[in-house]
C-alpha cells in the first residue's frame, strides 16, 4: 500500500525556516510524482510544489518560488520541503501527495502537519 507520513511542522517566527519531511513507503519513488499541498483555515487546499521522482523536475507555486525547495532522498525514501523566509501567509496544514503526473493531484495523501508562522 502507498503510504505517506508528513512531519516537521511547528511554530516559527516570520523570516524563519522549517523543513518538512514526507516518508514514503509501499511504492517506488522513481515512478511517482510527490507534491506538497497546504490548506489554511477557511481556504481551499492549494498546491505548493511537486517533484518528479523519475527525472527530478520540480514545480513551485508563484507564492513560494525562491523561498521553498523540494527535494528527494531516494536512499531514505524521503521527500523534503525546505521552507525559508517564512511569512504569516504560509500558515497552513501541509500535506504530501503522491501520483503519476505533474500538476495533477495524485490519489494518495499523507496526514497533515501544521505550520504556524507568527508575525
Amino acid at each position: 500500500d502507498v503510504q505517506l507520513q508528513a512531519s516537521g511542522g511547528g511554530l516559527v517566527q516570520t523570516g524563519g525556516s522549517l523543513r518538512l519531511s514526507c516518508a514514503a513507503s509501499g511504492f517506488t519513488l522513481e515512478t511517482y510524482v510527490i507534491a506538497w499541498f497546504r490548506q489554511a483555515p477557511g481556504k481551499e487546499r492549494e498546491a505548493v510544489s511537486c517533484i518528479n521522482g523519475y527525472d527530478g523536475r520540480t514545480l513551485y507555486a508563484d507564492s513560494v518560488t525562491d523561498r521553498f525547495t523540494i527535494s528527494i532522498d531516494y536512499t531514505k525514501k524521503m521527500v523534503y520541503l525546505q521552507m525559508n523566509i517564512l511569512k504569516p501567509e504560509d500558515t497552513a496544514v501541509y500535506y504530501c501527495n503522491a501520483g503519476h503526473r505533474m500538476v495533477v493531484t495524485g490519489p494518495y495523501w499523507g496526514q497533515g502537519t501544521q505550520v504556524t508562522v507568527s508575525s
